[in-house]
């Protein structure tokens, strides 16, 4: 399958044009928008929820990666495999976390172009259709680089931040749930926070911080909004009793 990992949004023409650049070039492959609202501009926050999604694919999947505030730069263009997937995107830190997570990942950078490309949208003209040629089996001319020298290579394992708030206004952490204790508390919007498994283990109202889905140290209010009853927004940071939880 190919997914598109975006912070377009929903409205306007923007998906339904990648989806059709997807479909010209591999009409039988389903096209799914994994995310289209990452933190508009902010690949490097977006990388921490890319790694954490991205396992619950199968392999082969191929990911069409695009937050991308420097499109139409001299910023390169890059295809990671990582985990028996591909990814494709820009080299802007955004592909950073799925590479630094596969200790056998491979990068290229991507040097195929299209015979046209826009300044602003190579989501549709470059990394679309690229990803719909190697979703397919094709060839795609590239360049191996060593994963070393991609812009992220070198960002801390676990982002001690808000990475994404969801329609509920659950705040979603950089941190995976599995490197902190298991009797953690965490300190976000001025609040020190237990853990929980799950909602329903605190009152309606009462902050809980839990092993999301995805794996990822999620804060969220038992039928609340801990963006609004927390003061929470992309970015905010979040510690470990007292210590940046990134480095506990």
């Amino acid at each position: 399958m190919i997914l598109t990992v975006t912070d377009f949004g929903v409205a306007g023409p923007y998906l339904a044009q990648m989806h059709a650049a997807a479909l010209t070039r591999a009409p039988d492959l389903p096209v799914l928008d994994l995310v289209a609202d990452l933190p508009a501009f902010q690949p490097i926050r977006s990388a921490y929820l890319l790694a954490a999604l991205a396992p619950a694919f199968p392999a082969g999947s191929t990911f069409c990666c695009v937050v991308d505030p420097g499109v139409g730069s001299d910023r390169r263009a890059l295809i990671v495999q990582a985990n028996r997937q591909w990814f494709v995107g820009p080299d802007n830190g955004l592909l950073a976390m799925v590479a630094r997570r596969d200790p056998g990942a491979r990068t290229w950078t991507l040097d195929w172009r299209p015979e046209r490309l826009s300044a602003s949208f190579h989501g549709r003209d470059l990394f679309m259709p690229a990803t719909a040629l190697l979703a397919t089996g094709q060839p795609v001319p590239s360049t191996p680089i060593d994963p070393g020298r991609i812009v992220g290579a070198t960002a801390p394992p676990d982002l001690a931040e808000v990475v994404y708030i969801d329609s509920y206004g659950n705040a979603m952490t950089g941190l995976r749930a599995d490197t902190l204790p298991a009797d953690a508390e965490l300190l976000a919007g001025d609040r020190r926070i237990a853990r929980a498994r799950t909602f329903a283990d605190v009152a309606p109202g009462r902050a809980l911080w839990y092993a999301n889905s995805s794996g990822l140290a999620e804060v969220a209010v038992n039928q609340g909004r801990a963006d609004r009853d927390l003061g929470l927004n992309v970015g905010a940071p979040v510690t470990l009793h007292g210590t940046p939880a990134g480095d506990a």
